[in-house]
């Protein structure tokens, strides 16, 4: 076992940063531009939502990492939330990944798979949603055939997620533009309410794009330093993520005034068209695409193995059903419940709907597991910690508050949306009650 762990402990800086980026980046950065220049209506600003977004990322990668790297057990955030405040906590968590949070990510990313294609191909809008599901249904299918084939697939197409940000940054830097953008808001702009419900609502739509780093704690077991080089990667890693969507969002702005991005869901497409021509935009966009499908690849294979691990422990109704695995190993009756659920989201709401939502969700535990850093420092000093967040408690609290004014802000600008979230997330503990009672009876 021993030999095993040495074995696996062979990566250095630069794979690790590479890995980081890999993980985070995917079809928000494309997508997103147009929810931020909606809340904020202002380039400024809009370009310093995006900069506010990558340091509360920061600053919450390196917060938790620490539990990663202390609890490097198959579960992850469940199992954080589990060991700082108990089984009914972490039933919600799970509950709410299995209800909101996988589903709507892979409803929102069917969506503007769906968008783009009826746009790329000039189709009428109703093909929207048919073309959605057919991306959704088709990665399903390709999960069916096993992990390997599924893990190969998502290999090939992390590539094409880089090329399309290289050739808009590179050549969008380049063109003429009518808009001067800087760093610094000076005023909110004419779409918001006010400063702080603009900048709370362009700050959760950024936050979509920067999601997935969670997971970048991960990689600690595979670190040959991992105190010394898992901050160093994570710092690289998302600061190099926020200077790319500084970047691709300052060409956007550069190219396209703001009330044309504001609510445009093609908006990476019509920067492509602008600035490559009507063949060189199309080019660019099945280069999206194809990072959109990708995307929704990892989604899906990740997605349906959380319903799949919470029935092993008879945590679900219907559990027997949902641990079915078929000839390949894949827990398909998991997986179709999560197809089932994610294209009745794509009927419920548009992509930035959905998208807001499942950020408000997991942002409410992302926040506890900033506590629980703090929290079980006092509770369990003697836990092995192999990397310790820098700058303790300061980095830790930054998230802390990062995440509250997420959520305070959501409530006060989107107060149906999050309230439409914490229902769904409540909903859970019915049938956490329910559960432990039958499985006690057994």
């Amino acid at each position: 076992m021993s030999e095993q762990t040495e074995l696996k402990r062979t990566m250095t800086l630069i794979p690790a940063i590479s890995t980081v980026m890999g993980t985070v980046i995917g079809a928000g950065v494309f997508f997103k531009a147009s929810g931020v220049a909606t809340a904020t209506g202002n380039a400024n600003m809009s370009i310093f939502v995006w900069a506010l977004g990558g340091l509360i990322t920061l600053a919450a990668g390196l917060t938790g990492a620490e539990l990663a790297a202390a609890i490097p057990e198959t579960g992850g955030m469940l199992v954080y939330i589990e060991r700082a405040y108990g089984k009914m906590m972490s039933y919600l968590l799970g509950w709410a990944q299995v209800i909101v949070y996988f589903p709507a990510s892979i409803a929102a990313k069917g969506i503007i798979f769906g968008t783009q294609v009826v746009n790329l191909f000039h189709l009428s809008v109703n093909y929207t949603v048919p073309a959605g599901i057919a991306a959704v249904g088709s990665v399903f299918l390709i999960n069916l055939l096993g992990s390997k084939v599924a893990g190969q697939f998502q290999a090939i197409t992390l590539f094409f997620k880089l090329i399309p940000l290289a050739l808009i940054i590179i050549f969008g830097l380049l063109q003429p533009g009518g808009v001067e953008v800087s760093f610094f808001p000076i005023h909110a702009g004419a779409h918001t309410d006010g400063f702080l419900t603009g900048l709370g609502a362009g700050l959760l739509a950024t936050m979509y794009a920067y999601d997935g780093w969670i997971h970048v704690g991960n990689i600690a077991g595979e670190l040959k330093n991992p105190s010394r080089d898992l901050p160093r990667a994570i710092a690289g890693g998302l600061f190099g993520i926020m200077i790319i969507y500084l970047l691709v969002n300052f060409v956007f702005l550069h190219t396209l005034p703001i009330n044309a991005i504001a609510g445009n869901e093609t908006t990476a497409m019509d920067v492509a068209d602008k600035i490559f021509g009507h063949l060189g935009g199309k080019l660019i966009t099945i280069g999206i695409l194809v990072s959109i499908y990708g995307t929704l690849n990892g989604y899906t294979m990740t997605g349906m193995r959380l319903p799949y691990a919470m029935a092993l422990e008879n945590d679900l109704p219907f559990s027997k059903h949902l641990v079915k695995l078929n000839r390949y190993q894949i827990p398909y009756i998991a997986g179709i419940f999560q197809l089932v659920l994610s294209i009745a989201l794509m009927f419920v709401g548009g992509f930035d709907l959905l998208t807001d939502m499942l950020i408000f969700v997991i942002w409410m535990f992302y926040t506890l597991v900033f506590v629980a850093v703090i929290k079980l420092r006092h509770t369990e000093p003697e836990l092995a910690r192999p990397y310790k967040v820098p700058l303790y408690p300061v980095i830790p609290i930054i998230a802390i508050l990062g995440g509250v004014f997420i959520l305070v802000m959501t409530l006060l600008s989107n107060f149906w949306l999050a309230m439409t979230g914490i229902g769904l997330t409540l909903i859970g503990l019915p049938f956490y009650f329910w559960m432990q009672h039958k499985n006690k009876v057994n």
